[in-house]
């Protein structure tokens, strides 16, 4: 290996180190186990953003498979950031990503790019929507199934 390309290496690596810090981060978890499938979740997360009771316009989406539940949420990635040509979707000092509703131009590509199929639209919406984190469905969920967590995480 030439000795540039090592010194280079090298440069990186400290530049990295300088900026690394520790932060905390937000998420919804799921735990499988005690969910009943009673929907409950989707219905308060809808009211309280859309004031409706409709299952497409919750952040959270229980999908069930033969009689065992499983919770399709963002997990706050944010993989999603920089893939935004309008630079409105960001990580709030929560750690949890978020969409600039006035900044969104709504192309949807962040709906098209999500590997995680966590962010949604509705055909009524100029902007798609996605889970924060806002603990609005864990406090309806009345087996405990859900929960947000604070988790430390290392930033570059």
């Amino acid at each position: 290996m030439p000795c540039w390309l090592t010194e280079t290496r090298t440069i990186l690596t400290i530049e990295h180190s300088k900026r690394e810090r520790n932060s905390s981060m937000k998420v919804l978890t799921h735990k499988q186990e005690l969910c009943t499938g009673c929907l409950d979740c989707e219905v308060a997360c809808s009211q309280a953003y859309f004031k409706t009771n409709d299952p497409n316009y919750s952040a959270i989406r229980i999908i069930e498979n033969n009689r065992t539940y499983r919770a399709r949420k963002c997990t706050q990635c944010g993989e999603c950031i920089n893939m935004c040509t309008a630079n409105a979707i960001y990580r709030d000092r929560n750690g949890v990503v978020r969409i600039d509703k006035k900044k969104c131009v709504g192309c949807l590509g962040c709906v098209g790019f999500c590997s995680e199929l966590v962010m949604f639209y509705a055909d009524d919406l100029d902007v798609p929507f996605k889970c924060i984190a806002c603990n609005i469905c864990t406090k309806a969920c009345p087996t405990g199934a859900l929960e947000v967590l604070v988790s430390q995480v290392k930033e570059f």
